[in-house]
């Protein structure tokens, strides 16, 4: 059981070696991980939820002050409201 148990804690070492080489020779730093900063969900138009949402927002605010102000009778009902 322990010589089992040494076993394994070896084979765990070892890969952990093999993963910190892996970052040493990639000069200690990983890819970006942020969609944004993707070439490929670039290619395809996705963004990061924040951007999207900033966008829909900005888009919905847009839509939203064109409908008010091809709406002539929208001035009239708040001013009827108070």
């Amino acid at each position: 059981m322990l010589k089992l148990v040494l076993i394994i804690a070896a084979i765990l070492a070892v890969c952990m070696l093999l993963l910190t080489v892996n970052i040493w020779l990639r000069g200690g730093e990983f890819r970006s991980q942020h969609i944004g900063q993707s070439k490929e969900m670039r290619r395809r138009g996705i963004h990061c939820v924040q951007s999207m949402d900033a966008m829909e927002r900005k888009e919905y605010k847009s839509k939203a002050e064109r409908l008010k102000s091809m709406n002539p009778c929208s001035s009239y009902a708040t001013q009827a409201a108070d």
